[in-house]
Formats: C-alpha cells, structure tokens, sequence
C-alpha cells in the first residue's frame, strides 16, 4: 500500500510533509484527490520557492519540524532522517511525535544501516547526489531500525515496518507509527 492510501484511509486530519523538497509530494497527493490542508517544510528556500508555484493551495515553509506546536495532524517524511548525526535525529524524532495528532499517524521512510547490499547501493546513490549537487554538503548517517523505532515505542504508539525497494536496488522501508486516539 502506498503513503499515499494510507493517508486517504487514515482519519481525515491536515498533513505535514518534512523535507518536502519542490512540493512534488504534495504535488502527487493533489492529484490523486488528498483535499486536506497540506503543509511542506525544506530548509532549501529555493526549492519551497519551486513548491510554492507547483502546488499553490498548500502552505510551503522554509525550515524543518523544530515548531512542533505550530503544526497537528499526520506527519510524512521522506528520505530525510539520514541528513542528521545521532543527537540530531532524536530531536527531531521527538519533534515529529509532538506534530502528530492524537489517532494521527507518522510515515517515515528512510534507508536502514543494515550491512547488506542494498544498503552499500544506497550510499552509492547518495554519494552521487551530493557529487552532482542535487544535495548539497554535510554527512550523512544513515539510522537503524531501533534508532527509528525507540523513541515511537516509549510513548505508546503502534509501530510496522515493511521494505519499499520494490524493483529498485536501495534499501528503503516504510515506518508506520499510530498514535493512540485520547481517551474519551
């Protein structure tokens, strides 16, 4: 099942794309009927620039999650836990879980550090990206499956997993974290 399902088929709640990049997220969830409020956050203030012009009926920000009470609802971020060191990762984890809403849901996909071939692959792949500029600078630090998952699991939420390589030699999963609906 794609994010994109599982956002139709979750409670009907605004959602935030981290490192949403030119907004082509958005973007894909227009087209495919998603009517909720959007709303995308990039550091590259270039690229929001782009995003703003392909999806003008969502909100386009430049920054990250570091506001969590300006934002709740379902919380999308794609391949991006890999741009932050240790500590980094866990701040901004924890910033995700404060952007979700209670029955709101997170959908992390990420490559896992997992030794195999497909993850020798994928640091491939990022090392063209930063050679060919599409990413520019720093390091990157690619989590394991319990960097991702512990943070979820200490409040409480339902946690999945499942590989999205499909065809494709990269080592991408797909996390799926619920957070429990307040008591009534």
């Amino acid at each position: 099942m794609e994010i994109r399902d599982r956002i139709v088929t979750a409670p009907p709640m605004p959602v935030l794309d981290v490192g949403c990049g030119m907004g082509l997220f958005a973007a894909y969830l227009r087209e495919s009927g998603v009517r909720v409020p959007i709303t995308g956050a990039d550091p590259a203030e270039d690229k929001i620039g782009i995003a703003r012009q392909v999806v003008p009926d969502a909100t386009f920000l430049v920054g990250s999650v570091d506001a969590p009470d300006a934002f709740l609802g379902h919380v999308v971020v794609l391949d991006v836990l890999h741009y932050f060191d240790a500590a980094g990762r866990e701040k901004f984890l924890s910033d995700v879980i404060a952007c979700v809403a209670p029955g709101g849901s997170a959908w992390i996909r990420t490559t896992l550090r997992d030794g195999s071939l497909r993850y020798w692959v994928t640091q491939l792949e990022e090392l063209f990206v930063r050679t060919s500029r599409w990413i520019v600078g720093g390091k990157w630090n690619f989590p394991t499956e319990e960097q991702i998952v512990a943070p979820f699991k200490a409040t409480g939420w339902a946690c999945r997993s499942e590989p999205m390589w499909g065809r494709t030699p990269f080592n991408s999963y797909l996390f799926e974290f619920k957070r429990p609906a307040e008591p009534q």
